[in-house]
């Protein structure tokens, strides 16, 4: 190679890059820096995973780290490697977030044991954004400092700290623009990464770590993020990030480098000397070539850069024999860096800090602390979870909009219900579709946990708010306004259109009914939900539930003539709760046949034995229901119980859902 032919490699591992110093000349400038060193000694992790199907499952053991070791000091500190090579595991665990079963080592800060709380006094900018689309950037950084900064933080003082993290972000444009959802147009994919990385920055942590923080952006709005990163860590932060393939421009960032590959360490040291490391075990960079996708090709065994010395054997090797070698690369590379100078610096400083202190991971990811009373955090849950509700039409103004739509078709279909046969058949009909219309419109409610599945157990692991104020905001801004107001406008549009009967307390004995209906099966919905990660199952499981409820209703078939090994399970049907008490209300005191008991028409539907159904009364004894107040009532409280029940599932499957990666 010439000397005067340019090499991003050369250039890199002699002198730095345009004017950022090799590691050499900059590591005295931190080792002054005021800042948390984390240390890492002897991490192993291993997960357990099933094979096969139902019966003849296997459970096999993977092993996903083993043997890591290593310092991250105040910085850049990049864990790089191809995929499945262990990167985000490493992270997650150095992050007190992955799952302890299966994971043996320990992590020291400063020398001194990792605090059990240590996930809630770092920052963790997770790979997929995880800010509300529908407030702005500044309301969803108030909303975090407001529940992760003490109470004894005045409000000024916190609405401080919120600017100046807008400023030293470069957010001041939009800082009062709506970060956006699938719906509406926000702020950009840059911005929106920030405002993420300032929803940690607001408790000012000595340690961030950040999953994949370029994922999704453009090279340009990429280097934005971590141009940003450098200037946060030569203020004394240590950053700690997993990346996958950065640009060149982006790799001369970093101060430190971890090389993985199939969970073991190929490379952990100042990230502007892995060029020079790797090529005194064989492996020359190319002219022009990037360095981070020149480990990635190396560690892949797709590299064309063997040392020269090696090259004539290469050349002669056969196919089946390189092959064969690319298998154990990554085996063979972790042995080199094991007998490195770089791993025998890196190993003695880890033995010098503090042995006989050190604390066995598993026991450090159960705590989490919260900065503010319970009473606190229900107040900005609430007051996030309304301000979402306004700002997404699909689940407010448009759902209202359907649902007086749908009264009037209704209204339409069975206008003026007359007292004969075809009235009481009516009757039945529409208090059928209204019972079964209130379960299904309740299918909507799946996503409340759902969709917000991810934003919840980064927020709860955070620190931000307990679950149970979690689950009651949710409750409090779905189950109220969304269930109620339609069942306030079907039954104004419906009852009237109908010509039901003309009573004040049958009126609203049907609005209460049809809001029962309505909360009983968004509970069941909430309940079957909680936990599931993907909204087509949830939906699926609550569809199957709600058709053989509605076949128990006690319109598709006569309940009294189901088979006793199978009639216990209408109790079960929230249909039939809810359309046994609208029956009650509207058919006791009606007659349907003329003055004389004549029939008013010749319809046999409701000959029963022989008998021809002329009251209320009979038709509601003919299908086994006690037409008395306590046959009403009844229903209601068995509604009620089953809200209850349903609520509680919901709430211990949120509470006992798995919250780790």
């Amino acid at each position: 190679m010439a000397e005067d032919q340019p090499h991003l490699c050369i250039q890199m591992s002699e002198s730095g890059t345009n004017g950022i110093p090799s590691r050499r000349q900059s590591s005295p400038d931190l080792a002054g820096r005021a800042g948390s060193v984390l240390t890492f000694h002897n991490i192993c992790y291993r997960v357990k995973t099933k094979t096969g199907f139902l019966c003849f499952q296997k459970t096999a053991e993977k092993e996903i780290l083993r043997d890591v070791n290593g310092i991250m000091k105040p910085g850049l500190n990049a864990i790089l490697g191809p995929t499945g090579s262990g990167k985000s595991s490493l992270l997650d665990i150095l992050a007190a977030r992955k799952d302890p079963h299966g994971l043996s080592g320990d992590i020291l800060i400063n020398g001194a044991p990792q605090p059990a709380n240590f996930k809630c006094t770092s920052g963790y900018v997770v790979q997929d954004d995880v800010v509300m689309g529908t407030l702005t950037v500044r309301e969803n950084l108030k909303f975090s400092a407001a529940l992760r900064l003490p109470k004894s933080v005045k409000e000024k003082e916190k609405n401080e700290r919120v600017n100046q993290v807008i400023k030293e972000l470069g957010l001041s444009k939009v800082a009062d623009s709506k970060v956006g959802t699938q719906f509406t147009r926000g702020v950009s994919g840059g911005e929106r990464k920030r405002t993420n990385i300032g929803m940690e920055l607001i408790t000012d942590p000595a340690v961030l770590f950040l999953d994949e923080p370029t994922t999704g952006l453009d090279a340009s709005t990429a280097n934005a993020v971590l141009l940003l990163l450098k200037r946060m860590s030569k203020q004394g932060r240590t950053i700690i990030f997993s990346i996958h393939q950065p640009r060149y421009s982006i790799f001369r960032l970093f101060d430190s480098l971890t090389l993985l590959a199939a969970g073991r360490v190929l490379y952990h040291g100042p990230a502007q000397h892995a060029i020079e490391y790797f090529q005194s075990i064989g492996y020359t960079c190319e002219p022009y070539n990037n360095p981070a996708d020149f480990f990635l090709d190396v560690i892949n065994g797709d590299s064309t850069a063997m040392a020269i010395s090696k090259a004539d054997e290469s050349n002669t090797e056969s196919t089946e024999e390189r092959s064969e070698y690319d298998e154990n690369l990554a085996e063979q590379l972790a042995e080199k860096y094991s007998n490195s100078s770089y791993y025998q610096e890196t190993k003695a400083h880890l033995e010098s800090i503090s042995p006989g202190n050190k604390k066995k991971t598993r026991g450090l990811f159960r705590q989490i602390t919260y900065a503010n009373s319970f009473l606190h955090q229900l107040k900005w849950v609430s007051r996030r979870t309304f301000k979402n509700l306004i700002g997404n039409p699909q689940a407010s103004i448009a759902q209202l909009c359907v649902t007086a739509l749908l009264g009037l078709i209704v209204g339409a279909i069975y206008f003026g219900l007359e007292e004969n046969s075809a009235g009481l058949q009516n009757r039945v009909g529409a208090m059928f579709f209204l019972t079964t219309n209130q379960c299904f419109s309740s299918v909507s409610a799946i996503e409340l946990f759902v969709v917000e599945k991810k934003i919840f157990i980064h927020e709860y692991i955070s620190g931000y708010y307990r679950t149970s104020a979690y689950f009651i905001a949710k409750l409090m801004a779905d189950l109220i306004p969304i269930r109620t107001m339609p069942s306030i406008i079907f039954t104004c549009i419906v009852y009237f259109m109908l010509g039901l009967k003309p009573t004040v307390e049958a009126f609203f004995i049907m609005m209460f009914t049809l809001t029962m209906v309505s909360y009983t099966a968004t509970s069941m919905a909430l309940a079957i939900a909680a936990g599931q990660s993907v909204v087509a199952i949830a939906n699926l499981l609550v569809t199957v539930a709600f058709v053989f409820m509605i076949i128990f209703s006690g319109l598709l078939v006569n309940l009294t003539t189901v088979l006793s090994w199978l009639s216990w399970l209408k109790y079960f049907s929230i249909p039939r709760y809810g359309m046994t008490a609208l029956q009650i209300n509207e058919l006791v005191g009606l007659n349907f046949c003329g003055s004389n008991n004549t029939v008013l028409s010749s319809d046999s539907t409701y000959r029963l034995t022989g008998h021809i159904v002329c009251t209320g009364e009979e038709y509601l004894e003919s299908q086994g229901i006690d037409p008395s107040p306590w046959g009403l009532w009844q229903n209601h409280l068995a509604l009620a119980c089953m809200t209850l029940i349903f609520l509680t599932i919901a709430y211990l499957k949120l509470h006992f859902m798995k919250k780790f990666s």
